[in-house]
């Protein structure tokens, strides 16, 4: 029965999972370009950080309609197919081994009960091992596809860089009296009209293949592991309220005693806003990893690994780089969060019903 329980969690949560990635995924594209957008302070011009002021201030609304603008509607659903499968396969895996791990944690507990030890209950410390146990499979198994992911929500924005660059070695050129201004208007003319290729998930997959060959797919796997904790605290916080939420219901022996739709929606979205809050710097680090490394000679803007990364960022950008894009990461895990825990605990009860319909059925024709 537990096993059972445990696919029926998987099947649920990587449905509830694919339907809040769906609605949430154009703030997620916005949130993976604001922690992308490098900008070294002591080494850009002028311009240059009043742009990267400029485009940190923006709100979130303000660039979806920008993105809409300039690429279109494709350009805030981009990487949205390997999204799903990573989505589909993230929360299958998660809630899957979270679930086996839990009913172990549980059986344990009462196994200590009936020795004279404990309440029987299982503490906030196990709640946390079974979270990270989970995560830490999760993270292997499915990284690949977050690098490809993280890779096809940043190409405009990469390819912009490209183009920019471009235009900086023309003005350094013109300004050096090597070109004339006409083949300068010309060519920067050229480089306006030029716009990002098409890149799909195979396109994706062979850039970062031709760069870091099969290690590639595993970029930023230090802070994803590290970031285990996230879920872990999501899920601490989740269960030690619903625990509460159900002891206080049991006790006053009034009304139902299961939490329904939109109590589960609001504790979701407290567990998920504690634990995005306190992990934001590693998914920073992590995206920055995974995204295709800054054109240009500026070796400030691009990463050989975690520590590289981190130590870059502190000396060309400052700490607040570490916060870029949280407003809008909270906003999107937040509602993802509550609308995946809902949706998930809707069918999962669905699932428990027909379950039971099927057992009556069953007993009904034995009994004829």
């Amino acid at each position: 029965m537990s096993k059972s329980n445990a696919v029926a969690n998987g099947v649920a949560g990587a449905g509830g999972g694919i339907i809040a990635q769906i609605i949430t995924y154009p703030l997620q594209t916005v949130n993976t370009r604001q922690q992308t957008e490098r900008r070294a302070k002591r080494v850009a011009g002028a311009g240059a950080e009043a742009a990267s002021a400029s485009s940190s201030s923006t709100s979130p609304l303000v660039q979806i309609l920008q993105v809409i603008k300039n690429e279109g509607w494709g350009g805030l659903y981009s990487g949205l197919k390997p999204s799903l499968l990573g989505t589909a396969a993230s929360q299958g895996i998660y809630y899957y081994f979270y679930q086996v791990f839990k009913n172990k944690a549980e059986s344990i507990a009462i196994s200590r009960k009936t020795k004279g030890r404990g309440d029987g209950t299982v503490g906030m410390f196990s709640w946390l091992i079974v979270a990270a146990l989970a995560g830490s499979l999760n993270v292997l198994f499915t990284n690949p596809i977050w690098v490809l992911v993280t890779r096809m929500q940043t190409h405009t924005q990469a390819e912009r860089k490209i183009m920019e660059e471009r235009k900086q070695s023309l003005l350094r050129e013109a300004s050096e009296s090597t070109l004339m201004s006409s083949t300068l208007h010309d060519k920067m003319v050229q480089l306006d009209s030029m716009r990002a290729r098409p890149y799909g998930t195979l396109h994706a997959a062979h850039e970062v293949y031709t760069e870091a060959g099969i290690a590639g797919f595993w970029k930023g796997i230090i802070p994803t592991l590290i970031m285990v904790c996230n879920p872990s605290i999501q899920f601490m916080i989740y269960e030690s309220t619903l625990k509460h939420l159900k002891a206080r219901r049991a006790a006053s022996k009034r009304g139902s005693k299961t939490a329904s739709a939109l109590e589960i929606f609001l504790l979701g979205a407290l567990a998920k806003l504690g634990a995005t809050v306190s992990t934001y710097p590693l998914l920073v680090v992590k995206s920055r990893l995974q995204a295709r490394q800054e054109i240009g000679g500026n070796i400030s803007l691009r990463y050989s690994g975690t520590i590289d990364a981190i130590i870059k960022m502190i000396r060309y950008e400052g700490l607040a780089s570490f916060y870029k894009g949280m407003s809008t990461k909270i906003v999107q895990s937040v509602f993802a969060a509550s609308l995946l825990f809902m949706i998930k605990e809707e069918l999962v009860k669905a699932y428990v019903l027909i379950q039971s319909d099927k057992c009556e059925r069953l007993l009904s024709r034995l009994i004829k």
